[in-house]
């Protein structure tokens, strides 16, 4: 089922009759947030992939992105994917992340976010919809506590590649194992976030994936020197103090929200 691309053109016996149609699910990863553009948008990674698409088969995509940054997995899960499958037409790509809002709170429940995303890859199995799980970049050298977090999305990660073994539709593009990535200089200031050179990595990353070759960005300069304590005081009162405010009352960041792309935009070949 991939779209794959040589010189360009749509191989024959294409599974994209008409025109190839990709909807993203997920949170602020799929999102795009730390990718900010003019008038304080955000484009990122699947905004890149539906643009390489349309580049590689040499004409437009459908595109949809359903992702809302806070959420947790059960309404990507519930709610974004049963939009996307709703979609008229049906999707032919669905991508999705999610499960990080879930592991950065006590108590999360691995047995259960495993369920979620096996209703996932079920739901796009039965449609026949080509389906890729990703996870985010690893950021546990700029985090706090991070390494916990990427032991928890590494152990998530090794379930959904066993559960994928028999499903025909289903792949996995992993960024937490990309070493490249977890250098500073791919991530926003709030260290939690990828900017725009880290999601054009993974951009690229998944485009390869869908055979459309795409070369790595890299950089060859050192990473950037984080501060001193003055620093890292400010980092803590920007970015960690409202983030533990909004989880002791109950709020998220994409409260009030809604996404950028509901339904289908048309990504010209030539984007």
């Amino acid at each position: 089922m991939s779209p794959a691309v040589e010189s360009g053109a749509r191989p024959t016996g294409s599974p994209y009759p008409d025109r190839m149609r990709f909807v993203a699910i997920g949170d602020s990863f799929t999102e795009g947030v730390g990718d900010e553009v003019e008038g304080g948008a955000v484009r990122g990674w699947a905004d890149l992939v539906a643009a390489g698409l349309a580049a590689g088969l040499d004409e437009p995509v459908d595109y949809a992105n359903l992702a809302i940054r806070g959420r947790l997995l059960a309404p990507i899960a519930t709610e974004q994917c049963d939009a996307a499958l709703a979609l008229d037409p049906l999707p032919d790509l669905v991508t999705i992340d999610g499960g990080g809002n879930d592991m950065l709170r006590p108590g999360w429940d691995l047995d259960e976010l495993m369920a979620l995303v096996a209703r996932v890859i079920d739901r796009t199995e039965e449609a026949g919809v080509r389906l890729v799980v990703l996870s985010g970049g690893d950021p546990s050298a700029q985090l706090p506590r991070g390494a916990l977090m990427v032991e928890r999305a590494s152990q998530f990660m090794r379930r959904i590649d066993e559960y994928i073994e028999n499903k025909p539709h289903a792949s996995v593009v992993d960024n937490l194992i990309d070493h490249e990535l977890r250098r500073p200089v791919y991530w926003s200031e709030d260290r939690l976030h990828l900017n725009a050179l880290g999601h054009a990595r993974v951009a690229a990353r998944v485009l390869t994936h869908l055979d459309v070759e795409t070369p790595l960005p890299t950089v060859a300069e050192p990473d950037p020197a984080r501060g001193g304590v003055l620093e890292q005081a400010r980092y803590v009162g920007r970015y960690v103090l409202p983030w533990i405010g909004r989880r002791l009352t109950g709020r998220s960041s994409g409260d009030g929200r809604t996404p950028k792309h509901p339904g289908w935009v048309r990504v010209p070949a030539d984007a």
